[in-house]
């Protein structure tokens, strides 16, 4: 789930996740599974930085 809400703010739609009004994050938010400021940076994913799976 974190890739997909990362998605708006890594191709520049948005500036943080939280003001992407399309995305199911504020659903997550609301059930308490993320904070509402979650997505500032970016979020780690294992020991390499920025390695969203593609090419």
């Amino acid at each position: 789930m974190d890739y997909i809400h990362w998605n708006p703010r890594k191709h520049g739609l948005v500036t943080r996740v939280r003001d992407y009004p399309y995305s199911s994050f504020h659903r997550f938010v609301k059930e308490g599974q993320y904070e509402l400021n979650w997505g500032g940076t970016d979020p780690a994913f294992g020991s390499v930085k920025n390695n969203w799976g593609e090419p």
